[in-house]
């Protein structure tokens, strides 16, 4: 085990007794969600230049404690508790006993088919952090590795809310087209969980999830699923000033989703490739407005990529960091120098907001 990994499994330990999310109402609804073992993960495997333990000294205060479970859940017994964020505790006890009792990636496998549906979670912030101990794991880590993908199931199953999947209409030539075709939510008052509920009574939403071209075979899933990246993460460009948080996971949950496809079964990445979209298209729905000129440029450098993660340590704010783990991704794919130009906004927007 490198003395990387030590950190990241130490900073796991660390976080696991604390919830996914805090402030918010007295039944944790409208809170804010625990970033901590996303960043973490990025700081590690992007070896970037930020001392962990002191980060976390700083964000670890922000964090509430982990409840105490108050009633089992079974593996014959679970729907019931699906959804129920009361339930955080629960669900995390349940799924630390189910990946120490067989392969991690077939409890992942199980679970995933039953949790896609809500993969607006915790607005995509269960999928997401999925990903993240999916990417930590597929390194052979074990122990607190494990704990971390039963925190980010729980969470997801926790904060699951379905958003309904009917089509109709006809598909968009690309990822970047089927974008700009998604309508606008006319209210946009209130949180997200406001937003999604209106968001699935517009009468264009069936033909907005028709918008996402199908590819013609499973083996094309990782490109689809990677050009839905890569036309997310550049059109934050034009749409991010808009929402500069929130509108980060339209680029950022897809991303999880193509992290977690090497280990999932063929046959569910159709499917995940369909989520992805749906998390993607919803989040763009109820946040970004008419799309503007680009707001930022690249910085000049020999290294661009090495750059952006340089300010992304600088920077520090947990979104700017996954944001730009992501447009490194799409610019080492692609080589579109945009990519990295909307991480740069990104820094700047967020940066302007505190």
């Amino acid at each position: 085990m490198t003395a990387t990994t030590g950190n990241l499994l130490a900073a796991y330990e660390r976080l696991h007794h604390l919830g996914p999310e805090f402030g918010g109402d007295e039944e944790g609804n409208h809170g804010l969600t625990n970033h901590g073992p996303m960043a973490a993960e990025v700081m590690a495997r992007r070896g970037l230049d930020v001392d962990m333990e002191r980060w976390l000294d700083d964000y670890v205060p922000r964090l509430t404690d982990l409840p105490t479970p108050s009633e089992r859940i079974s593996a014959a017994h679970w729907r019931e508790a699906l959804g129920d964020a009361r339930r955080i505790a629960d669900w995390t006890a349940f799924f630390r006993a189910e990946l120490r009792c067989r392969p991690w990636q077939d409890t992942l496998a199980t679970w995933w088919s039953r949790l896609l549906p809500g993969i607006a979670a915790g607005s995509t912030h269960g999928v997401i952090r999925v990903g993240h101990a999916v990417r930590t794991l597929r390194t052979g880590a074990g122990g607190p590795a494990l704990d971390e993908l039963a925190n980010g199931l729980a969470f997801w199953a926790a904060r699951w809310r379905p958003l309904p999947g009917d089509t109709s209409g006809a598909p968009a030539p690309g990822p970047a087209a089927a974008l700009d075709a998604l309508p606008e939510l006319p209210d946009r008052a209130g949180l997200i969980a406001q937003r999604l509920a209106r968001l699935t009574r517009m009468p264009q939403w069936p033909s907005a999830l028709a918008a996402l071209p199908a590819p013609d075979g499973t083996g094309d899933v990782p490109a689809a699923l990677a050009a839905l990246v890569d036309a997310a993460t550049v059109r934050y460009l034009r749409i991010g000033p808009h929402a500069p948080v929130l509108l980060v996971h339209t680029a950022t949950a897809p991303n999880a989703v193509l992290a977690c496809l090497p280990v999932l079964p063929a046959e569910l990445w159709r499917v995940s490739l369909a989520a992805a979209w749906v998390a993607t298209a919803a989040i763009t729905i109820t946040y970004a407005g008419a799309p503007g000129n680009p707001h930022a440029a690249l910085p000049v450098a020999d290294n661009p990529a090495a750059v952006l993660l340089e300010r992304a340590a600088d920077h520090r704010d947990e979104h700017v960091i996954k944001f730009a783990d992501t447009a490194v991704d799409s610019f080492e794919r692609t080589g579109n120098p945009e990519a990295l130009a909307a991480a740069h906004l990104a820094a700047d927007l967020i940066d302007a907001s505190r």
